[in-house]
């Protein structure tokens, strides 16, 4: 039963760039993006202030291909998935660490017409 929730993440947010989808082994897809969340608070002084959050998504196979034909940036979706680290090294050669968000599913927030009016889906 808590085996879902020992790793789960769900956020609610706009992407922040059109994701970039690439073919490894076997014609299989793995699609890249990185999407914002927002935050609201009142400072001392009261006033509402904002607060942005940057996450780097990842998505496989058939969810892959869905988000490259319906999400471009400043779309508004819901995903779940869940937290992964990985270490890499940089174009200088220094060692860095990247979180990611590995997405088992994701919800459309914007309205569906106005994705496939902005880039029409090849049959």
């Amino acid at each position: 039963m808590y085996n879902n929730l020992k790793n789960s993440v769900t956020l609610i947010g706009h992407l922040g760039k059109d994701p970039e989808t690439r073919e490894y082994a076997q014609g299989k897809k793995v699609t890249r993006f990185t999407l914002a969340t927002n935050d609201y608070y009142k400072n001392n002084e009261g006033e509402r202030m904002q607060r942005t959050q940057w996450h780097n998504c990842v998505a496989f196979g058939k969810s892959a291909e869905l988000i490259t034909t319906l999400l471009r940036k400043g779309k508004k979706i819901a995903l779940q998935g869940k937290l992964e680290y990985r270490d890499y090294e940089d174009k200088d050669g220094n060692k860095r660490k990247l979180s990611e968000i590995i997405i088992n599913e994701f919800h459309l927030l914007d309205k569906l017409e106005e994705s496939i009016k902005e880039e029409p889906i090849a049959a």
